[in-house]
């Protein structure tokens, strides 16, 4: 009997560049499974009450896989692994995701500043009934940030639509002391883990 070939691509069910910068970085082929408009993608990011910071990210990243599996039985798309990730920030047991507004950003970066976070990327690649899922927790410490700081990083822009207020690739890294785990990871997709992912799901990597 003949061993399965590999497949030639995956679907990327994620809208952020950041990702899709890291996807390929590591050469793999891709295509874009975004949402519909009348997907409510923000919707499969709520928190639960109680609910502790690993428990929630893992949670919704496989909410992301089931709506992007549908997605793709709705636009009736040839059949490939889907990959699908989240990431969030956690100091102790609370969950700073992304920010409501400036103000919501501002307060998430007084939380973070002088003190060591986590933050918690799941990845999980989907093939046939199967899934492959692994998550990547590294630690972050920032420097004392000044009301100056947090207001001019805020008025930026940049904090808006990333976990925790801050991207760690942009201009706040100036005030990052100390890093432990994986880089990019914290940036949203960490490479070991996505790799061992891929290949398990037997996606044709040039590595």
């Amino acid at each position: 009997m003949c061993a399965m070939l590999p497949h030639a691509f995956v679907y990327l069910a994620s809208q952020s560049p950041r990702r899709i910068q890291l996807l390929e970085q590591l050469g793999v082929a891709h295509r874009t499974l975004l949402p519909d408009r009348a997907e409510d993608a923000e919707a499969l990011e709520q928190e639960r009450s109680g609910e502790l910071p690993l428990d929630y990210v893992r949670r919704v990243t496989m909410l992301k896989l089931a709506a992007a599996r549908a997605r793709l039985r709705r636009r009736r798309l040839p059949e490939a692994p889907i990959l699908c990730a989240d990431t969030t920030v956690a100091v102790g047991r609370r969950i700073l995701g992304k920010p409501r507004g400036p103000e919501d950003a501002a307060e998430m970066l007084r939380a973070l500043s002088g003190r060591t976070h986590r933050v918690m990327t799941c990845v999980v690649v989907g093939t046939g009934k199967q899934h492959f899922l692994d998550t990547s927790i590294s630690r972050v410490r920032f420097a004392e940030l000044s009301e100056t700081t947090i207001g001019r990083y805020v008025d930026s822009g940049e904090p808006q639509g990333k976990a925790g207020a801050y991207a760690i690739q942009g201009r706040i890294a100036a005030w990052i002391v100390h890093i432990e785990g994986s880089y990019t990871g914290i940036m949203g997709l960490p490479l070991h883990e996505t790799t061992t992912l891929l290949s398990r799901a037997r996606v044709r990597l040039e590595l």
